[in-house]
């Protein structure tokens, strides 16, 4: 990593600690910071090289971020070898990973849930019907979130960027006051 610009380095290795944090391998989120921030597509052993990582791991890393949807094979005129590229624009980028998280996090939550909810052999017992209350609090919260992602996702991204931007004028037109503003309160 050594022959890479010290700002490329720098966001390379916290783009690999953030992954991490998110439960995606290291390797696999230094790949894609590498993509994102390279001027061209590079092949693998280009990856290889620039990131000290062996062979295999950037094979299946790279597999990994085309299965997410966030990198593409390209081929370059008069080279046999496959090179990748990232997807450049940062909001469809987004767009893709919350569809992916959605459906390999939420997806499989909110059938869980439904399921318990709807067993009928579930107990009548206080610790069952307890546990059936915050089930379905969460599951109220997992299909209101789940509504306004897919709200949101149906907006072109222009309209979704400018709803984004509006953040406290859209809660104010409405009428609502965000928690811990006293001042909107004082006011009132």
């Amino acid at each position: 990593m050594e022959k890479l610009p010290p700002v490329i380095r720098k966001f390379i290795l916290h783009w690999g600690e953030m992954g991490t944090r998110w439960g995606i391998n290291r390797t696999v989120a230094q790949i894609h910071a590498l993509l994102f921030t390279s001027d061209r597509p590079l092949n693998a052993e280009e990856i290889c090289e620039a990131l000290g990582v062996a062979r295999s791991n950037v094979s299946n890393s790279l597999k990994e971020l085309q299965n997410w949807g966030i990198v593409r094979v390209v081929h370059l005129s008069g080279d046999r070898r496959d090179h990748f590229e990232s997807m450049q624009d940062v909001w469809e980028m987004f767009r893709v990973i919350a569809a992916e998280r959605k459906r390999r996090e939420i997806d499989p939550t909110l059938s869980i849930l439904r399921e318990c909810l709807d067993d009928p052999e579930a107990g009548d017992s206080q610790g069952e019907i307890h546990a059936r209350e915050r089930m379905g609090d969460l599951l109220d919260f997992f299909e209101l979130s789940t509504q306004f992602y897919e709200q949101m996702n149906r907006l072109p991204t222009k309209s979704a960027v400018k709803a984004f931007r509006m953040g406290d004028k859209l809660i104010k037109a409405v009428g609502l006051v965000p928690a811990g503003d006293s001042s909107a309160t004082a006011k009132s």
